[in-house]
């Protein structure tokens, strides 16, 4: 599903992003914009929940400085999902490995620090 990603780019069934991106259903949400830039609320992520996945895999990054909110964490937890935080590089390889297993996964990717 991902073909690629690197600093402020990825790229999703050979569409290229620039932007923060978020996956849902298999469907690409583009141009994600946080609350807080680089702390992840839980209003930043009602949509992920809402499609029920069983895991969402958040990309914090290049270096991984995106942080996620307790509040989100919380949110995640109270509807039973899996919440899993890497930088952007590793996450990509956890949602593509996931989505291949057949798991019902969502994302959010930010892909720049």
């Amino acid at each position: 599903m991902i073909d690629s990603y690197s600093f402020g780019r990825i790229v999703v069934n050979g569409t290229a992003y620039t932007n923060d991106i978020k996956i849902i259903d298999a469907a690409v949400i583009p141009e994600w914009w946080r609350k807080t830039g680089h702390t992840v609320a839980a209003e930043d992520v009602t949509d992920l929940v809402g499609s029920r996945p069983e895991i969402v895999v958040i990309g914090k990054g290049k270096p991984g400085f995106m942080s996620t909110s307790s509040e989100a964490k919380r949110l995640f937890a109270d509807h039973g999902i899996t919440l899993i935080e890497d930088k952007t590089s590793r996450a990509v390889e956890t949602f593509n490995r996931l989505h291949r297993e057949g798991k019902k996964v969502c994302a959010g990717f930010h892909l720049t620090c």
